[in-house]
C-alpha cells in the first residue's frame, strides 16, 4: 500500500510538475518570439521612417503643385482683367472709325453758308443724318417701333396720357422721343402718350 501511495504521489507530483513545465515551455517559447522581435524592431522603425518620408515628399509635392496651380490662376484673372479692360477701352473703335467721315460731312456743312443755297444745305443736312443713321445700324442700333403700337413697358416710357377716337384704349398715341434698341436690347425707351 505504501507503495501505491509513492506511486501515486509521484505520479502525482508529475502531473503537478507537467503544468509547471508547461508554464516553462510556454514562457520559453515567448521568450524565443521576443528576441526576432527585438532583432525586427530596427527594421520595422526604418520601414516606418520611410513611409513617413514618403509622405512627407508627397505633402511636399502637393504643397507645390497647389503653389504653382494658385499662381497660375492668379495670372488666369489678371489676364481676363486686362483683356476685359481692353475691350471695354476699345470697343466703340470701330464705331467711332465708321463715324469719323460722317463728322468730316458735318465740318463742310457748317463751312458753308446756309445763306448761299438753303436748298442745298438742308439737301446736305439729311444726307449726313442719313450717313449717321446707316453707320449706326450697321452697329445694330434700330429705333423702338412705338406709335400705334400696344403699350409696353419695357419698350416705351408713358409720360402722360390722352384720349384719341381712333385708337383704342392702352395704345401709343403719340411718340414725344424716340426709343432706340442695340442689338436687340433697348438702351433707350421711347417717351410716349398712351390712350385712355
Amino acid at each position: 500500500m505504501e507503495r501505491m501511495r509513492k506511486r501515486m504521489s509521484e505520479e502525482q507530483k508529475k502531473e503537478a510538475q507537467t503544468p509547471e513545465d508547461e508554464v516553462k515551455k510556454e514562457a520559453g517559447s515567448a521568450e524565443a518570439t521576443e528576441t526576432p522581435e527585438e532583432d525586427n524592431a530596427p527594421e520595422a522603425e526604418k520601414t516606418e521612417e520611410k513611409s513617413e518620408e514618403k509622405t512627407e515628399e508627397k505633402a511636399d509635392d502637393g504643397n507645390e503643385k497647389y503653389v504653382r496651380l494658385m499662381a497660375e490662376f492668379q495670372n488666369y484673372k489678371k489676364r481676363v482683367a486686362k483683356e476685359k479692360n481692353d475691350i471695354r477701352e476699345y470697343a466703340t473703335e470701330k464705331l467711332v472709325m465708321e463715324l469719323l467721315p460722317v463728322l468730316d460731312n458735318f465740318e463742310r456743312a457748317l463751312a458753308a453758308s446756309a445763306e448761299d443755297d438753303p436748298a442745298g444745305y438742308a439737301k446736305g443736312m439729311e444726307l449726313i443724318f442719313t450717313q449717321m443713321v446707316t453707320e449706326l445700324q450697321k452697329s445694330g442700333l434700330a429705333e423702338v417701333e412705338a406709335e400705334g403700337q400696344d403699350f409696353d413697358p419695357t419698350k416705351h416710357n408713358a409720360v402722360m396720357t390722352e384720349e384719341n377716337e381712333e385708337l383704342e384704349s392702352g395704345k401709343v398715341s403719340k411718340v414725344l422721343q424716340k426709343g432706340y434698341a442695340l442689338n436687340d436690347k433697348v438702351i433707350r425707351p421711347s417717351m410716349v402718350a398712351v390712350t385712355k
